[in-house]
């Protein structure tokens, strides 16, 4: 059975193009459901094998998302099961995916970045300046945290304030950037050129005790809620993916069109993009509630 699984998920890397986190994620729902319900084997199961096991998922308040993803991992794995002749009948063909509504992106002001940039402006040490330029880079360029932290020092066009990113699916686009962070970026190689000492690393932000050699997601995501904290802002709200909202919801504020908005964030589909729109939305409601005199009673 781990043969057939690692099978499913080599497919799913090579020939689909899943990104490494689908893959992982699939990797530990695989692992979840072969144990649930064991002794029965997975060739084995029958429709009724997998919804008592998505029924326990539900009962243990498994969130739609969550839910949905397992029930697509299920199917793709019974897909890849039928596809190799190992089994006749697709017990998970008629699974049906929840609905997930698509919740309002959290966001960040220009206010609360610039109070987590001078709370590491007043720090020397390389870990500060790290963070500091890659909040700057994420909130000014839009990039995912797996771009940034996985950012190669030659991904950068210091002339022409440009980076070349490698995003979800292994697609290329160029992202542009300010003279002020590309001034941030240089100011910074100081400080990693002393960092790393005699050491080479093709990261523009490496890590020593890193297995990959870079800064790794969940260290920039414990150091991202602690200057949270310190900038006196509501750590909760903080979190490496609101600087990606920040950056989109900014130039939906400044009405950029969603097209340019969609090649920078590199949305596949521009109805992801579209979410940022009811942001502006909301917050123009908001200002006619409060300021329009037809809302509200005459004195």
């Amino acid at each position: 059975m781990r043969d057939l699984v690692k099978e499913f998920l080599d497919i799913k890397t090579v020939e689909a193009g899943s990104s490494l986190n689908t893959v992982q994620a699939y990797a530990s729902d695989m692992e979840q459901y072969i144990k649930a319900i064991h002794p029965v084997l997975p060739q084995h199961a029958t429709k009724e094998t997998i919804l008592t096991f998505l029924k326990s998922l539900s009962d243990a308040d498994s969130r739609p998302k969550t839910l949905a993803r397992k029930i697509s991992c299920i199917r793709e794995f019974y897909k890849f099961l039928q596809s190799e002749n190992i089994i006749d009948i697709n017990p998970a063909y008629h699974l049906h995916t929840p609905k997930i509504g698509k919740p309002l992106p959290s966001f960040l002001t220009q206010s609360e970045i610039s109070k987590l940039c001078e709370v590491l402006s007043q720090k020397k040490d390389f870990s500060f300046m790290r963070m500091k330029v890659m909040i700057k880079l994420m909130s000014s360029s839009g990039l995912r945290v797996s771009e940034v932290v996985s950012l190669p020092e030659n991904a950068i066009n210091y002339d022409l304030h440009q980076i070349l990113i490698f995003g979800k699916g292994s697609k290329e686009r160029i992202v542009p950037v300010t003279k002020e962070l590309i001034q941030d970026v240089l100011e910074y190689i100081d400080y990693r050129t002393v960092y790393l000492a005699d050491r080479k690393s093709k990261w523009l932000f490496p890590s020593i005790k890193s297995v990959s050699g870079h800064m790794t997601r969940s260290g920039f995501f414990k150091s991202l809620k602690k200057i949270a904290i310190e900038a006196g802002l509501d750590a909760a709200k903080v979190h490496p993916h609101v600087l990606r909202h920040s950056f989109a919801t900014c130039l939906v504020n400044k009405s950029v069109d969603l097209r340019s908005i969609q090649k920078m964030l590199g949305h596949e589909n521009i109805a992801t993009t579209e979410i940022y729109t009811h942001i502006t939305t909301e917050k123009l409601a908001q200002e006619v509630y409060k300021h329009h005199p037809l809302m509200h009673p005459q004195k």
